[in-house]
């Protein structure tokens, strides 16, 4: 062998898993790093290499590497617990997670009992002469740990800011969600045929928000990297006998019930450490044998603090009795911030159009201005307030107010001090809606001064000045078409908001 072979080797696997390192770079620290050195003797074997879990633990990510791949050298990869086998994902691999309610296919789902595990290599070759390094990273979460730490194992579909368009209340075959068989029989749907549904439409996210459960979880892992263009959410909806409201965001256990003695306070006390978003699901709802529990009647109140977010349209309500505007405009009224966002609710994949019984996947969407195509990106431009509900679901239209004040502004969400007798410059964005009309309302009634703006053609910006007496008022602005039907709901931007 030549004297600068095994120098030029060294060098060569180091540059493999400096790759490693770059990809790693933007997630959390990991909590244990495991390093080692294979040779030719373990050519065609197997090796254990054992690691502790702590006490507290819910979920194990594994990101592996090794040298050595430009001279065929080959290893394997699978997890040993407490327990036994836990998986085995060969050569396909570079990253995976095991948790109690998902696990990355190749891995099985399971608790996960503190002490001693081991990753499995398998090693069917590596030549007699060649020394290969490898490279353990492996995160400890814990049930309040975000489902989509460490970013190894989540990195955004589309590392962009913009406007992405999705579906926050859907159901499948996890909960009570059933379409047609090839037979044609209802059974329950599988969660594949909601996400092509999803695509179909043009979304970008969808999230799954199946009864009391999170057994979907791992259908979403299984499904994500195949929909690399539609970001799957985790989330359910918590299902009572005094009203529902989707978790979003979190597959950590959470006890849904609120019976003896523990009531929604307590509930949404629970949910808020699991770091997800909360919404109520159509507060405006009968419940009795019509509506079993859906209708928001907590007993005692709630906290309004404790909400994020209002389904202010769900399926086909929107305009009608049972639309939860108004409910979430007395929520603003009292002084509280909540994003109005919008759900389909479907609970048939196959179905095309809206019915009085049900509504396809992605009609109403909710359209979220976002830094990223990724889950904490999109929880975080939900809960900032820069969203708005495309009631038809459409593909294209948009809708955006912004405020300026000297060398201030703000977006929807957003928020501006406006001394008295100050002028504020407001510009609504609109797209799609050519021959509608823009409405603006303050504090949730028709603003006086301004009458309904007719939308010329598309995008077109229009803009009006509003004058401030000094004191709290929202302004936010809606779209309806010619015949006067809703298109888009806008959320406010808050002036002289309580400090």
């Amino acid at each position: 062998m030549p004297p600068i072979a095994a120098p030029l080797r060294a060098l060569l696997l180091l540059l493999a898993l400096a790759g490693a390192s770059a990809r790693a770079a933007d997630a959390p620290a990991p909590d244990l790093v495991l390093r080692g050195e294979l040779t030719g003797a373990d050519h065609q074997t197997y090796r254990e290499v054992p690691f502790e879990v702590p006490e507290g633990t819910a979920r194990i990510t594994v990101q592996f590497e090794y040298g050595g791949r430009e001279r065929k050298t080959t290893v394997d990869l699978g997890l040993l617990g407490p327990d036994g086998f836990r998986g085995w994902s060969g050569g396909n691999k570079a990253v995976f997670t095991v948790s109690a309610s998902d696990a990355t296919p190749s891995y099985l789902p399971g608790a996960i009992r503190p002490g001693r595990w081991a990753l499995l290599l398998g090693i069917p070759n590596i030549r007699a002469e060649e020394r290969a390094r490898y490279l353990a990273r492996i995160w400890f979460g814990r049930d309040d740990t975000p489902f989509w730490e460490p970013a190894v194992a989540h990195p955004p579909l589309r590392d962009a800011p913009g406007w992405y368009r999705g579906d926050l209340h859907l159901h499948d075959a996890h909960s009570d969600g059933s379409c047609r068989s090839q037979g044609g029989a209802k059974v329950p749907c599988p969660l594949f045929l909601t996400a092509q549904a999803a695509v179909a439409r043009g979304l970008d996210f969808a999230a799954i928000t199946d009864h009391n459960t999170m057994s979907q979880a791992n259908a979403i892992r299984e499904l994500q990297p195949y929909f690399d263009r539609l970001l799957l959410i985790p989330g359910r909806e918590i299902t009572t006998f005094q009203g529902h409201a989707n978790l979003i965001g979190s597959a950590a256990p959470l006890d849904f019930r609120v019976a003896g003695g523990r009531d929604w306070n307590a509930l949404l006390r629970d949910a808020a450490r699991l770091g997800g978003l909360v919404s109520v699901n159509h507060p405006i709802r009968p419940s009795d044998e019509r509506c079993l529990g859906c209708g928001w009647t907590p007993r005692p109140a709630v906290d309004p603090a404790l909400l994020q977010a209002v389904e202010v349209v769900n399926g086909m309500d929107a305009d009608t009795p049972y639309s939860g505007v108004p409910f979430w405009e007395a929520l603003l009224d009292a002084g509280h911030r909540a994003t109005a966002i919008g759900g389909s609710d479907n609970h048939d994949a196959g179905q095309a159009d809206a019915t009085p019984g049900g509504s396809p996947v992605g009609r109403p969407t909710t359209v979220v201005y976002a830094q990223a195509l990724s889950m904490p990106a999109i929880l975080d431009g939900l809960r900032a307030g820069r969203v708005f509900v495309d009631v038809e679901g459409s593909r294209d239209r948009l809708l955006d107010l912004g405020a300026r004040l000297g060398g201030a502004t703000a977006h929807m969400g957003g928020e501006l001090v406006a001394p008295e007798g100050a002028t504020v410059e407001f510009a609504v964005e609109v797209a799609g809606a050519a021959g509608a009309r823009v409405e603006l309302l303050e504090d949730g009634r028709p603003l006086a001064a301004q009458p309904p703006m007719p939308v010329a053609r598309s995008p077109q910006t229009l803009r009006f000045a509003w004058r401030s007496d000094g004191k709290r008022h929202r302004i936010r602005a809606n779209v309806r078409g010619a015949d006067g039907r809703l298109l888009l709901i806008g959320n406010p931007v808050y002036l002289n908001p309580p400090r």
